[in-house]
């Protein structure tokens, strides 16, 4: 088994032991699960109009109809580019990863709640993982694999934000528990190593139209650039933010479970989709 196959393939199975180690830490030890729960009171306290406005359109578009048209986009971008193989593979991912969290929903199902400062927070039976994080996740990554070499270290920080943008979206409507969306994550980046595992062992990733000697030749400082220049905007705005709005700062941040919550799920959501770039670039 070729090198990157072999790192893709430990990879998958890294995402196997840890969504079953957030299953368990959510279900069965008291401690995560209030934590569990804290964060999710944290964000529902954030629904106002407007917030939910925008919440219910980026979850809306991964319902099944927009989804589709989404998914439909990146599919003709893999073949536009003569990538057979690659749009064969992107179609297993979008299938296989949202059939197993289906799955997983109806086998794992139990009631969610957790006792947090407050209250009881909840939600349905049968909501972990994710689907519209296992969706939005999936996209993300399939446009990865899509997308040509000079272009993935762009496409990866979007698409990870993406995800990140609809996750937070399901917590702040009250739809899912923290756990739910990182299992979804979870569930998306395992398939999408095992594809691309798959793909290198077949040796099918390069196009025929592209130099055999510049494809997948992007340096790890260019492949980190966009990201590390999004992460560099991010700081600046919320400067602006301490500077033109103080108190209203401190007030949410004061709330550590909301705090650690946004960016623990953002953390991950971008460490998927950039470690998805970086085990394409060779």
């Amino acid at each position: 088994m070729r090198q990157p196959a072999r790192i893709a393939t430990w990879a998958a199975a890294g995402g196997i032991v840890l969504l079953a180690l957030i299953w368990y830490a959510a279900f069965h030890v008291g401690v995560s699960e209030h934590a569990d729960g804290a964060v999710f009171r944290a964000f529902t306290d954030l629904r106002r109009p407007r917030v939910d406005h925008v919440a219910a359109f980026l979850v809306g578009l991964c319902n099944p109809k927009p989804y589709v048209c989404l998914c439909a986009v990146v599919l003709l971008l893999a073949l536009a580019r003569r990538r057979v193989s690659v749009a064969v593979a992107i179609a297993a991912i979008l299938l296989a990863a949202n059939v197993t969290t289906q799955l997983l929903k109806v086998l794992l199902s139990q009631p969610r709640y957790s006792l947090v400062a407050g209250g009881v927070a909840s939600s349905p039976a049968g909501s972990w993982p994710s689907g519209h994080s296992t969706a939005a996740m999936s996209l993300a990554l399939c446009s990865v694999l899509a997308a040509p070499s000079i272009l993935r270290p762009l496409v990866a920080p979007i698409g990870g934000g993406f995800a990140v943008a609809v996750g937070y979206s399901l917590l702040t409507l009250g739809a899912h528990f923290p756990s739910d969306v990182l299992a979804g994550f979870l569930v998306a980046a395992t398939w999408t190593m095992l594809a691309i595992a798959a793909l290198s062992v077949l040796g099918t990733r390069r196009s025929r139209r592209e130099d055999p000697r510049t494809v997948g030749r992007v340096s790890v400082r260019a492949a980190l650039a966009p990201g590390a220049a999004a992460l560099l905007a991010a700081l600046l705005l919320a400067l602006v933010a301490v500077v033109a709005r103080p108190h209203d700062v401190v007030a949410y941040a004061g709330r550590e479970a909301l705090v650690v919550g946004a960016a623990a799920i953002a953390t991950i959501g971008v460490a998927v989709a950039t470690g998805v770039m970086l085990a394409l670039r060779r």
